[in-house]
């Protein structure tokens, strides 16, 4: 199976959370990436698989999960830094500028994230969805000044778009000890 893409589903009811997971995993040849309860009671279903899957499988899941839909996407063609950002795995040596992209919806902090990632030569830190967060996401990401700010100013733009944008900021000479904080 080719994992090119994925599809997310944001959802306000946690127990149309796992119907509308086990939809989508039977619509198509999709596998999960992440299927759980998020803050303020809210649940996320994240599918990975090749592009026409995906979109079978968010289709299927919107479907079944009506009312409580509150936000999807598919992104073909995710950029690989998504992945380890999300599980927090990126190692960061050096922070130089810092970026931070702050969404009231999960779905929409990581098409943010996706964008900013692709418009310029960032690398990101992490992705936070939800968790602890009241149902905010935040992406953190490093690069030179004007990068960084090409690379908020763009995944900003998608978040903004669907109405989700909390806040966006780009600190030019941070201080390393926000390095700490952020791992």
């Amino acid at each position: 199976m080719a994992h090119n893409s994925i599809g997310l589903i944001e959802l306000s009811s946690i127990a149309a959370g796992f119907q509308v997971a086990d939809a989508m995993l039977k619509a198509a040849d999709v596998e999960i990436v992440l299927s759980r309860s998020i803050c303020s009671g809210k649940y996320m279903v994240m599918v990975r698989g090749d592009v026409a899957a995906v979109q079978a499988s968010v289709a299927s899941g919107q479907a079944a999960g009506n009312f409580s839909v509150i936000d999807s996407f598919v992104i073909p063609n995710l950029h690989e830094a998504i992945f380890p950002a999300l599980s927090g795995s990126t190692k960061v040596e050096t922070l130089e500028a810092l970026g931070i992209i702050e969404s009231f919806s999960v779905a929409a902090l990581i098409e943010g994230a996706d964008a900013a990632v692709k418009a310029a030569t960032v690398e990101l830190i992490e992705i936070r969805l939800a968790m602890a967060l009241g149902g905010k996401a935040f992406v953190t990401l490093t690069g030179d000044v004007a990068s960084v700010q090409a690379s908020v100013d763009a995944g900003a733009q998608v978040v903004g778009q669907k109405g989700m944008l909390v806040n966006r900021v780009v600190i030019p000479h941070p201080r390393p000890e926000l390095l700490n904080e952020m791992i």
